[in-house]
């Protein structure tokens, strides 16, 4: 049994992923340049420094990705103020089991720890939450497992006690290098085969998480 959960965010917790693609993919086009979805895919789950040298490359240099960064964050934004994404099905439901159980529960994720903090307070989710680790708290984002460590060592967990929940495959290896077992709700693509066959479940929502959580977790006295 796992003692602690841990959960990626954008595509796992919020419906966010795909509002963000689109916002990406719209602004391309509206400078001329192709940017397809599966390319697009391809910086899920990686943290902001690797995400930019990758769409550099993608939309022909610095001062392409500057522009339609530019116009996604024009799209993405009504009257100067954050988008506000629903929470994925399920969530709110496993989150509030999870809590009845006394498990610890913390977010890795690869955007900011403000972000963090400031998306899953927008849906009320956050004081679900001991604890949130950041991509701008560690050195090198997803794939590395640095994030799942850091999330880990907040809670007073080592990682191999931890069940995480992820949607991208960036995310997955990330735990499982991290030493913690995955959970693979995927989002944006299918996980490639070997990630899938290294994971716990493979389930299509959250939803389908809650019947599991008794033989997954371990009730804690902890407070």
């Amino acid at each position: 049994m796992f003692h602690a959960a841990i959960f990626d965010m954008d595509g796992l917790l919020i419906d966010s992923e795909r509002t963000i693609m689109r916002a990406w993919i719209e602004s391309a086009h509206s400078f001329g340049i192709s940017l397809r979805p599966d390319a697009y895919a391809s910086v899920v789950g990686r943290a902001e420094p690797e995400s930019t040298q990758i769409l550099a490359s993608l939309l022909g240099g610095t001062e392409a990705f500057l522009a339609v960064r530019s116009r996604a964050a024009d799209l993405l934004s009504r009257e100067n103020r954050d988008p506000v994404f629903a929470l994925k099905s399920g969530v709110r439901e496993l989150l509030a089991l999870l809590q009845s159980m006394k498990v610890r529960c913390a977010v890795a994720s690869s955007s900011s720890a403000a972000e963090i903090r400031h998306r899953l307070g927008a849906v009320d989710v956050l004081p679900h939450f001991r604890a949130v680790a950041g991509g701008d708290e560690v050195p090198r984002g997803k794939p590395d497992p640095a994030v799942y460590r850091l999330a880990a060592a907040r809670l007073g967990v080592p990682a191999s006690a931890c069940l995480a929940f992820e949607d991208s495959e960036n995310g997955a290896r990330a735990a499982l290098a991290a030493g913690a077992q995955v959970v693979l709700v995927p989002d944006l693509r299918s996980p490639p085969e070997a990630v899938a066959r290294s994971s716990v479940r493979v389930l299509r929502t959250l939803t389908e998480a809650i019947e599991f959580v008794p033989g997954w977790f371990a009730t804690s006295s902890g407070a």
